[in-house]
C-alpha cells in the first residue's frame, strides 16, 4: 500500500511516495521544489506572504500527485519554518487550507526521531550504536541511539546550510575572512556539546547527499577538508555544473560543510552518508499506523 510525504522545509518542498518491501523503504516516486524560506526567515525572522502562498501551492500540487500515484495516505510535514518563523503558524494554515490534509509540524526532536528510524531501517547490519547527524537548511538533528533500544540522547542546533549561508558567505566563491567567520559561528554553536561517542555515525540531509558526489560517501577529516577546498575554489555554478547540483545546492553546500565537519570532529568517527532519512522514517511511521488502524 502506497503511502506520500509532503515534506515542507527551510530549502525545499519536497514529495516521496512509497511502499514497502522485504522490510525496507521502496520509493516509487519523488519530487522537489526549492522554495528557500530560510532564506526569508534569517532574514527577517518571517516568511512573505507570496511565499507562503508558493509553498502551499506546491504542496498542493504535489497531494494530488500523490492521490493520482495511488497513495492511501498522505502525510504533510512542516520542519524548522514552522519552528523558527515568527509567522510558521501561518504557513500551517496556508498548507493546510491549499490541500485540504492536516499538517504536522514537527518539533525538532519528533524530525531527529524520524530521521533516525529512517536511517536505522536502510542499514543491512545495523551497528551496536549509531548518532546520525541531520544537516538541513535551517537545522541541524543530532541523535544517538541503538538498534534495540531506539534513540537515547539529542540535541538540536538552529543552524542550517541556507542560513548559514545567508548570514555569512557574500562572495562567489567565498572569501577567506567569509569562511573564518563560518568557521566561528558553527563552533560557537557546537560549544559544550558532549555527544556520546558512537560505534557509527551516519550524515542525512542535503548537505551529505552532495559531499557523496563530490568526495564519495565516507566523511572522514581529510575528505571533509578537501570538500571545503573544492566547494571554495570555484564559483557556485561551476561546482553545480561539475558535480551535477542544482545551483541553489551549490550555493549554500559550502556553509552545510562545516557543520559537518564539526559534528564530526565530536563524534570522533567517519560519517557515512545516509540513503535514507527523515521521510523514509515518516513513511515507516505511516505505514505503521495504517497498518495498526
Amino acid at each position: 500500500m502506497p503511502v506520500a510525504v509532503i515534506d515542507v522545509g527551510s530549502n525545499t518542498v519536497r514529495l516521496l511516495v512509497a511502499t514497502l518491501k522485504d522490510g525496507s523503504v521502496k520509493p516509487l516516486q519523488k519530487e522537489r521544489t526549492p522554495v528557500g524560506l530560510g532564506r526569508d526567515i534569517e532574514r527577517s525572522g518571517r516568511i512573505p506572504r507570496a511565499k507562503i502562498e508558493h509553498a502551499a501551492q506546491i504542496a498542493q500540487s504535489y497531494a494530488r500527485e500523490a492521490a493520482t500515484a495511488g497513495a492511501a495516505r498522505v502525510d504533510v510535514l512542516v520542519t524548522a519554518p514552522g519552528r523558527q518563523s515568527e509567522n510558521g503558524d501561518e504557513l500551517v494554515e496556508a498548507i493546510s487550507s491549499a490541500t485540504g490534509l492536516r499538517v504536522r509540524p514537527l518539533s525538532a526532536e519528533e524530525e531527529a526521531r524520524l530521521a533516525f528510524a529512517g536511517v536505522l531501517a536502510s542499514l543491512p547490519d545495523p551497528p551496536a550504536s549509531i548518532t546520525v547527524c541531520d544537516v538541513g537548511g535551517g537545522s541541524t538533528q543530532l541523535v544517538f541511539g541503538t538498534p534495540e533500544g531506539g534513540p537515547v540522547w539529542f540535541r538540536t542546533l538552529d543552524i542550517g546550510s541556507l542560513r548559514l549561508a545567508q548570514r555569512h558567505l557574500v562572495h562567489d566563491p567565498p572569501g577567506q575572512s567569509e569562511l573564518d567567520k563560518l568557521h566561528a559561528g558553527v563552533e560557537r554553536t557546537f560549544s559544550g556539546l558532549a555527544a556520546p561517542l558512537p560505534r557509527c555515525a551516519v550524515a542525512t540531509g542535503g548537505t551529505a547527499r552532495a559531499l557523496r558526489r563530490i568526495v564519495g560517501r565516507t566523511l572522514g577529516p581529510e575528505q571533509l577538508a578537501k570538500a571545503e577546498a573544492t566547494l571554495c575554489s570555484a564559483t557556485a555554478a561551476v561546482i553545480a555544473e561539475e558535480y551535477r547540483l542544482p545551483l541553489w545546492r551549490a550555493e549554500i553546500v559550502p556553509a552545510g560543510v562545516v557543520v559537518l565537519a564539526e559534528a564530526q570532529r565530536r563524534l570522533n568517527v567517519p560519517l557515512v552518508v545516509a540513503r535514507a532519512g527523515l521521510r523514509e522514517g515518516a513513511v515507516l511511521e505511516s505505514l505503521a499506523e495504517a497498518q495498526a488502524a
